[in-house]
């Protein structure tokens, strides 16, 4: 009496044979349950060799990409475990790996655009002149402008709408722009003449 055809035992042969290369991962064994799931893949390939050529054939193709998905998955699936956790410890999170850049403290502050940006150019906010870009809009100099976003090397602004320019009640920091009588100068007229 037959339990299974030829082809009944490759396929438990190659599904065994997946299996191990799949617990080798998990369960360290020094190469022992590689090379069982050497023998059994390779027993499922001449079990089928001998059922016909086609089918030989047909599960060498199938072999060639259950191992390297079997292997894949494994790959995937051992950092969650408690033995890839304990080797490889907890992985970072997201915010830990971003670079530290004080920039991102400026998302939403508003500024003043210093140059024609086209897209990009220079902005004054809170006395630092910082490269902008802004959001494929012209800005003319001394519009405001709000910081969207700082990805990467790039800080990004758009357009300040009316209400936030005037929630902000910016003054201009730039020297020049500012009336001489604010320094307290008396003239500037020669006191000699």
């Amino acid at each position: 009496m037959n339990l299974l055809d030829p082809i009944g035992w490759a396929v438990v042969l190659l599904v065994v044979g997946c299996g191990l290369i799949a617990l080798e991962t998990f369960i360290p064994s020094g190469g022992i349950l590689s090379f069982l799931a050497f023998i059994a893949v390779v027993a499922s390939i001449v079990v089928a060799f001998n059922r016909s050529l086609t089918t030989g054939l047909s599960f060498m193709a199938v072999a060639g990409l259950a191992i390297p998905l079997a292997i894949g998955l494994a790959l995937k699936i051992w950092p969650k475990t408690p033995m890839g956790r304990a080797i490889l410890g907890e992985l970072p999170s997201e915010e830990e790996t971003k670079p530290d850049d004080p920039r991102r403290g400026l998302v939403g502050r508003v500024g003043v655009a210093q140059s024609l940006m086209l897209p990009s150019g220079a902005v004054l906010v809170d006395g630092r002149l910082i490269d902008a870009v802004s959001q494929g809009i012209a800005i003319e100099p001394g519009q405001p402008v709000v910081i969207v976003e700082v990805r990467a090397n790039r800080v990004m602004v758009r357009p300040a709408a009316t209400e936030e320019a005037q929630a902000a009640a910016f003054e201009p920091d730039d020297v020049l722009a500012r009336p001489i009588e604010e320094f307290g100068f008396d003239s500037l007229e020669d006191p000699l003449a």
